[in-house]
């Protein structure tokens, strides 16, 4: 049997010891408890945490899931066909090396590796793509 004070435990409702004898295995709970809570402080602050979104009230939800008007659905698609034209404008090499680059997530030196050509002829021909990217979509509007 262990003795434990109560008033440790619960410091906001007994302000005076309060001591018990409770079995071993309990006493061995109630520190285990307070070991995982201090470690979940300890993360917290960490990882600069101090509010959850774990809560039952669907907040998570609505800063995860924003919904999206028909007008923004209608944009986007409007953009991303603006953006496909233009892409398809380019000469063959530039939107190839683009698409590869800012849609597959390759290195410039890994394309480059893979056509056998110079890291600097992939960055300048990708730099030449963006620009006229930009020129194309400044014509549209």
């Amino acid at each position: 049997m262990t003795e434990i004070n109560l008033r440790e435990q619960y410091p906001e409702i007994y302000k005076t010891d309060c001591i018990i004898t409770v079995p071993d295995e309990v006493a061995e709970l109630m520190r285990e408890c307070d070991r995982k809570e201090a470690t979940y402080r300890r993360r917290t602050y960490y990882h600069r945490a101090q509010y959850s979104l774990d809560r039952g009230d669907s907040i998570e939800y609505e800063a995860v899931f924003l919904s999206v008007s028909p007008e923004e659905v209608y944009e986007r698609k409007v953009t991303m066909e603006q953006l496909h034209a233009a892409i398809a404008s380019l000469p063959d090499k530039q939107a190839k090396r683009l698409t590869a680059h800012y849609f597959l997530g390759m290195s410039k030196a890994e394309i480059a590796r893979a056509e056998g050509v110079h890291k600097s002829q992939v960055t300048r021909s990708i730099n030449h793509a963006l620009a006229a990217l930009e020129k194309y979509l400044k014509n549209l509007r």
